[in-house]
């Protein structure tokens, strides 16, 4: 009886991580005009709770013929939105000028641009039951 207990209970483990496993899904980001193959592209993947401050995943890309791509895996559904920057010289930060102007390049999900920070209402994007393939221009 305390066999077929826990037989009972590791299938319904491994059930249950299977569905939840499977409504997750994965992103991928590619920033398709990165104008040289010096440093590396700073990925962030943020939800709007956590908007602009440590974001749900975070990872770097390295430049190939001026694209970079990564992968998010194991998203949850929800809205998020992705900023990224190009780190030219490797510092891991993304760097301004004395006048709080950017001296690396940037861009977010959905392309949007202004003279002015990415917000979450711009660069939000829905994650469902699919992967997702976003492109980025900086």
């Amino acid at each position: 009886m305390k066999f077929l207990l826990t037989l009972l209970f590791s299938a319904t483990l491994f059930i249950s991580n299977k569905i939840n496993a499977q409504d997750k899904v994965n992103i991928t980001a590619t920033v398709i005009n990165i104008t040289s193959n010096d440093g590396k592209v700073g990925f962030a993947l943020y939800s709007k709770d956590n908007f602009m401050q440590t974001p749900v995943q975070g990872t770097n890309g390295k430049i190939v013929d001026g694209k970079s791509t990564v992968t998010f895996k194991d998203v949850a559904p929800g809205e998020y939105a992705i900023v990224c920057y190009h780190d030219k010289n490797n510092n891991d930060k993304m760097d301004f000028s004395a006048q709080r102007m950017p001296l690396e390049d940037y861009g977010a999900s959905n392309n949007y641009m202004a003279f002015a920070p990415p917000t979450f209402d711009n660069a939000k994007f829905v994650v469902s039951d699919k992967n997702v393939s976003l492109d980025i221009k900086f």
